[in-house]
């Protein structure tokens, strides 16, 4: 679980003419992650794609533009099938002329009424000032436009200009005609007379009939081309359906042949011979060297070039391998006979010539690609929360995978600081929803962690004894007094100052736990004083630090009566532990083992040093668990009050608050007592309590209220649960940036072999 699955390093070498065979062999696994050759070996090249790679990648393309034509998608695919070469020849090119001739037409339509849209805007204007067309335009002796502006500037400019003899103007709603006689000798009076006047012309459309009946005929005809055009959809739907499925299917058999013909490049050749390597979960290597045996025999040659430790990796030193009984020891491989074009000579599986002493380097020994692909071993409840660690990054090889930790943490803090039954099964219903409704990975995972938050939501609501803010869990389950109290309530206050002082014992841990994995990704890598150093440091001043707060009196001691003395929540109820802070001996060790933790880290990497005071700021971070939990009880609490209303039992730190849903809260004020207690005053009345038009109000706001506290459950207990993992825990131990494996292989969905 904190480790990915044990990845080893696997080579296949053999004659070129073997090397389809291979390919379709290894393909089928969908085993091998491909590592690409980088030119590194002596008479070794990069091999070439098949050449019917241009062809099948032309022919994907053509396939991959009918679909999108044909808006074709997953959902539109039918049963997997074989399909042959002679098939896609044929039927593609059918279907293309097909598709190609439907799109043309509706291209052919849609720009048609495209420009009837635009005839129909122009002519707009025109219907409101009610001028026939043709009078409009084409006079000998008149200059007219139609421009929109405003018809008091442009007679007064009219007025002034030079060059004419009369003019006249009609206008309607900012749209204005003008007419213009010039004098003799004047042309163009009517451009030069609006030189200055902000207006914006019209084009004057070429018809003779009125505005009413040119929209009308454009009208006519767009309704018969929208007509054609659901036709034309229709048709397109219809084939559509008939050759979605085939489509899809030809795409998976092109890809999956595109692959195959491009994989080569990865290789290392020469004209006789080739190299192959990459990464296998190690507990299936056996699946591959069988697999090439049954197939291609002794023409090729598959070994396990190295089983990667954890820790090599991480220290950036040669990978481990691990010995198998009978094994030598030896990095050495067997050779290989290449027949090139010099004649017969002897090359060894790892493209290298041999060395004097029979030894090789690791460097040697292999391509590049020495990080292993990344596979996290996690069980199948903890799944979800990969998208999680995904979001900031895949974990490397050499990293502890954190997921089984978010996992463990992040329900948990999500379902205490909510803490209510009925959020509860509602997270629960939402997250299910998302599961099993959508097909994205990514929602799925989102829907699981949905369920899960909604299972710790439920608990702890059951623990508080509350369901949508109301105490009813508790008096059915617990006769009236739940185990835990959330400490809005006067009477309960000192619960919110015990979940305080338990957020920074969570804190403490939570911080603990990542400093003890970096401490021992460091001791693998670079052994115990590095580790020490890096991370024993921050161990040593995170508990020194807060023994020195949680101990007594200064000078070696800092703890307020809150955590320290009798008056401590811990000396009494509401956790009942009997502790009351730590001797003031134990002040002093601490502050001695912060200042020696701080020493370690100074020396270590001076410039960490500088952000000592983390091991108590990222511990005070964790008092928003606390926060948000008060919160959202206040909020739950609220939109009660308003629709129930609350009346008070008792004074003070003893005041206790009842809702008011079997009466009203003032008629506990006149009885005087509740279950033998004093009623003292009522809060607020409750909307349900005030007439008709009361209770249809609380309704809105109780569904709506409700509502809105289970949405900012999400965006508060959320968000500040992911803060505390992403930004406390995995900055103490996780940079993440693992290489995804994605083994050479296809998992077919829409045909079959």
């Amino acid at each position: 679980m904190l480790r990915p699955e044990r990845m080893s390093k696997v080579s296949v070498t053999g004659a070129k003419r073997v090397m389809d065979d291979v390919i379709e062999t290894v393909h089928g696994l969908n085993l091998v992650h491909m590592v690409d050759y980088d030119d590194r070996w002596e008479g070794f090249r990069p091999g070439n794609p098949s050449p019917e790679a241009e062809g099948i990648s032309e022919t994907l393309v053509t396939v991959r533009a009918i679909e999108s034509i044909l808006d074709v998608d997953e959902e539109d695919a039918g049963p997997s099938r074989i399909v042959t070469d002679e098939e896609m020849d044929t039927e593609i090119e059918e279907v293309r002329a097909r598709v190609n001739e439907l799109d043309d037409r509706r291209a052919e339509l849609r720009e048609e009424r495209r420009g009837i849209d635009e005839r129909l805007s122009s002519v707009r204007p025109f219907a409101t000032l009610g001028i026939d067309l043709d009078l409009l335009s084409g006079y000998d002796s008149l200059e007219t436009r139609v421009v929109e502006g405003d018809e008091a500037e442009i007679r007064e400019a009219l007025s002034t200009a030079e060059g004419i003899s009369e003019f006249e103007t009609f206008a309607e709603d900012g749209v204005v005609a003008i007419f213009v006689y010039p004098e003799a000798g004047h042309e163009d009076v009517l451009d030069d007379a609006l030189v200055g006047v902000e207006v914006t012309p019209y084009s004057v459309p070429d018809a003779e009939t009125s505005p009413e009946e040119y929209t009308a005929d454009l009208e006519r005809r767009k309704g018969e081309i929208d007509s054609k055009l659901s036709d034309l959809d229709g048709e397109i739907e219809e084939l559509k359906l008939d050759v979605a499925g085939f489509l899809l299917a030809v795409e998976e058999q092109l890809s999956i042949d595109v692959e195959k013909a491009e994989v080569p490049l990865s290789f290392a050749t020469t004209d006789r011979s080739f190299i192959a390597e990459g990464w296998v979960p190690t507990d299936r290597y056996g699946e591959l060297e069988t697999a090439l045996d049954a197939e291609v025999g002794e023409h090729v040659e598959c070994e396990e070039l190295e089983r990667v430790d954890y820790d090599d990796v991480a220290s950036g030193h040669g990978h481990a391998h691990d010995e198998e009984p009978g094994d030598t020891g030896d990095t050495e491989r067997q050779p290989a006979t290449a027949a090139d074009g010099d004649g017969a000579r002897e090359v060894r599986s790892d493209g290298g010539e041999p060395r004097p002493d029979g030894g090789r380097t690791a460097s040697e020994s292999s391509m590049h690609g020495d990080e292993p692909p990344v596979i996290q071993d996690n069980p199948g409840y903890a799944k979800p929360f990969e998208s999680l660690v995904s979001i900031i990054n895949r974990p490397k090889y050499s990293e502890f995978d954190p997921t089984i930790f978010l996992f463990l943490t992040f329900p948990a803090f999500f379902g205490f600081m909510i803490g209510d039954v009925g959020y509860g099964i509602l997270y629960m219903a939402m997250g299910y929803g998302l599961y099993r409704g959508f097909d994205s990975d990514m929602l799925r995972s989102l829907g699981g962690i949905g369920i899960w938050a909604g299972i710790f939501t439920f608990v702890f609501g059951i623990l508080y004894g509350e369901i949508f803010g109301f105490h009813i869990i508790a008096d059915v389950l617990w006769g009236g007094s739940a185990p835990i109290h959330k400490g809005l309530q006067p009477y309960h206050g000192n619960w919110a100052l015990g979940w305080l002082v338990l957020s920074l014992l969570i804190g403490m841990l939570h911080l603990a736990i990542g400093w003890v994995l970096d401490f021992v990704e460091n001791y693998q890598s670079h052994g115990f004083g590095d580790a020490l150093g890096e991370s024993g440091s921050w161990l040593l001043m995170l508990f020194g630090v807060w023994s020195w707060i949680f101990a007594g009196t200064p000078p070696f001691g800092a703890a307020p009566s809150l955590l320290y003395g009798p008056e401590s929540v811990f000396a009494g109820n509401p956790f009942p532990l009997g502790f009351a802070g730590f001797p003031t001996v134990v002040g002093f060790v601490g502050l001695v083992a912060f200042f020696a933790g701080l020493v370690l880290l100074v020396r270590a990497d001076p410039v960490e040093g500088v952000e000592f005071l983390n091991v108590l700021v990222n511990v005070l971070s964790y008092t928003r668990i606390a926060a948000v939990l008060l919160a959202k009880a206040g909020m739950a609490f609220v939109v009660n009050l308003l629709v129930f209303g609350v009346f008070v039992v008792g004074e003070g730190e003893e005041a206790e608050w009842h809702f008011g849903t079997g009466h009203a809260p003032s008629y506990y004020l006149e009885q005087g007592t509740y279950h033998g207690h004093e009623v003292t005053e009522v809060m607020f009345g409750g909307l349900f309590h005030s007439g008709i038009g009361g209770i249809l109000a609380g309704i809105l706001i109780l569904v709506v209220g409700h509502l809105f506290v289970l949405v900012l459950g999400v965006t508060s207990a959320g968000l500040q649960a992911v803060r505390l993992e992403y930004v406390e825990f995995f900055g103490k131990f996780y940079d993440g940036g693992g290489e995804t494996y994605e083994p050479f292989g296809t998992d077919r969905t829409h045909t079959t072999e």
